[in-house]
């Protein structure tokens, strides 16, 4: 091929380029205003529990830190060809009627969940699987900002609540304080303390999880200690509360009751919040510390 044909060849591609991606814009335009429109009401829902549901406030950093890391792969995904498949229009198609469904039958969870479905949907039919495929990892990550279902929450919460209470009781008689424990209530000579359901950790446990998955994300670059830090963070979340709740009872048996069932009940939650994350740091540093002990007894 000679110089004029590699120039015409090159004007061809680019002429047939032109097309394509205003093809590829309109279809995404398209999308993006079908989703506005269809999940207008789901959104606005959502972001309102994130605004007046502790337990569920870290949704606010979930869409944010996948777009960032949708940011960081721009590289990646720009060298990645465009294969769009028809299945992601199935999987949009199936997501709007799981959101109609969802939306008639008044249930926010399967309307909400599927708009991370959709996401996929887009994604595959616009992009192609090779580039679902980069983006799984903040894609999954998107499921952590859907709060969960009132019935599992309230499954989760009552066996949490009773492991404070048992954890903080053993804890109270190591100290010498005489504790009857009976469910989620602690009696102690002073007065009797109640474990309630939003001292059940489950706000910690869903908040923490989160930061762990981000923090191992930024500071980790293998996988395994990414999910070993993850998983971490769950026993140091209920040990964490129940050390919580120890703080309390000791508090209210030698010191002033209503003190520290208010101020000092809602400042703890701040401080022992930060005190899981130094442990969740600490916990980090002991995997790299075993796994390069590892390395050097293997290299030996």
């Amino acid at each position: 091929m000679n110089v004029t044909e590699a120039v015409a060849a090159q004007g061809l591609v680019s002429r047939s380029e032109g097309p394509i991606k205003s093809l590829l814009s309109w279809k995404v335009l398209l999308l993006v205003i079908l989703t506005a429109a269809v999940y207008y009401d789901v959104l606005l829902r959502l972001v309102d529990q994130w605004s007046n549901d502790p337990n569920f406030s870290h949704g606010f950093i979930v869409p944010l830190f996948s777009a960032f890391i949708v940011w960081t792969k721009r590289n990646e995904l720009i060298a990645i060809p465009v294969k769009p498949s028809s299945w992601g229009l199935l999987a949009v198609i199936g997501s709007l009627a799981l959101v109609i469904v969802g939306s008639l039958g008044a249930d926010l969870f399967i309307a909400r969940i599927s708009l991370v479905f959709l996401i996929a949907g887009m994604i595959v039919y616009l992009l192609g699987w090779q580039h679902f495929k980069a983006l799984v990892f903040p894609w999954l990550f998107l499921f952590l900002m859907i709060p969960i279902p009132a019935i599992i929450f309230a499954q989760l919460t009552l066996p949490l609540q009773t492991l404070a209470a048992r954890l903080a009781a053993a804890a109270l008689q190591i100290v010498g304080i005489p504790v009857f424990r009976e469910g989620n209530v602690i009696a102690l000579p002073a007065m009797p303390l109640e474990v309630a359901e939003a001292c059940s950790g489950i706000r910690s446990l869903l908040s923490l999880g989160t930061l762990a998955i981000i923090y191992g994300f930024f500071l980790e670059e293998r996988l395994t200690p990414r999910i070993l830090i993850a998983l971490a963070s769950i026993p140091i979340a209920v040990l964490a509360n129940g050390f919580r709740i120890f703080g309390t009872g000791v508090l209210v048996q030698y010191w002033d009751a209503q003190k520290a069932l208010g101020f000092f009940h809602e400042f703890s939650g701040w401080l022992v919040f930060v005190v899981s994350m130094a442990l969740l740091f600490l916990t980090h540093k002991i995997f790299k510390l075993t796994s390069r002990m590892l390395a050097q007894r293997s290299a030996q």
